[in-house]
């Protein structure tokens, strides 16, 4: 199986050592990413979960694009959430970016903190 590794120019600054995706076979594996600004990895976007969870859809809408799919291709999300009070709000966020009757299947899970101070991390697996 060929394994490429893939890390974009115009992809969001990365906040540490690894590739923006991974394409092994028919798969991409998406990192997960942060609720930084796209031009600087140390700073989070403004504002509370909605932003943060806006934000990091937007950035894996990013990569996506930059590695050939999108997420109408995303086969599974993995969400890591600071706060649990925090999921009915990032929910509603998440949700808006996928045809309802087309979501891909997740997992949540509660973690003790995350890179740069954020409040929720996504990665992602899509079909290439």
């Amino acid at each position: 199986m060929n394994i490429e590794h893939l890390v974009f120019g115009d992809g969001p600054e990365r906040v540490g050592p690894f590739s923006h995706a991974v394409r092994a076979g028919d798969f991409l594996f998406v990192t997960g990413q942060m609720p930084t600004l796209p031009e600087d990895p140390t700073r989070l976007v403004a504002g509370g979960i909605e932003a943060q969870t806006r934000q990091v859809m937007e950035n894996l809408k990013t990569v996506l694009a930059e590695a050939g799919s999108g997420l109408e291709r995303v086969v599974f999300a993995r969400v890591y959430l600071v706060n649990f009070g925090d999921f009915d709000r990032m929910n509603a966020v998440y949700s808006s970016y996928f045809d309802p009757d087309r979501m891909p299947a997740r997992t949540c899970i509660g973690v003790t903190g995350l890179a740069v101070g954020a409040s929720v991390e996504i990665d992602l697996v899509a079909v290439a």
